[in-house]
């Protein structure tokens, strides 16, 4: 199944923890807004490093969304992982294994951002199991 639609982000810098882990990797909270198919909050964290060379980074994050995914209601999770080499992008988004809940039990799938003129867009490539 496919859902689209549009996001918007807040990424909320968080502070270090005083002697834990390396100050060069940033922590953020995250707070979004779902629009379209999928209707619903998401709410998550993000770990970002920016190396030396100008482009390259690396980001991990999770996200707990909590919502209606095509009149379905339920919650589930997403797993982030990007890196960017040199401004050459390369995102994957899965919906963690059986996070789902709720009519959203049993849901798989893949994620894809795309931004164009500042706006957030997703397309959502899915399975879930038919409803009895």
């Amino acid at each position: 199944m496919h859902a689209s639609g549009t996001f918007e982000v807040k990424m909320i810098p968080q502070p270090a923890e005083d002697g834990v882990g390396d100050a060069s990797i940033g922590r953020m909270a995250l707070d979004k807004q779902y629009h379209g198919d999928l209707a619903a909050i998401g709410n998550g964290q993000m770990l970002a490093l920016r190396t030396a060379v100008e482009g390259s980074a690396g980001y991990v994050a999770l996200e707990r969304v909590s919502g209606t995914l095509h009149g379905r209601s339920g919650a589930f999770a997403l797993q982030h992982s990007g890196t960017m080499t040199r401004g050459a992008p390369q995102l994957i988004i899965s919906v963690v294994p059986d996070s789902g809940s709720d009519e959203l039990q049993g849901l798989a799938g893949t994620l894809a951002i795309t931004i164009t003129g500042g706006q957030h867009f997703y397309e959502f490539e899915y399975t879930l199991p038919a409803v009895d």
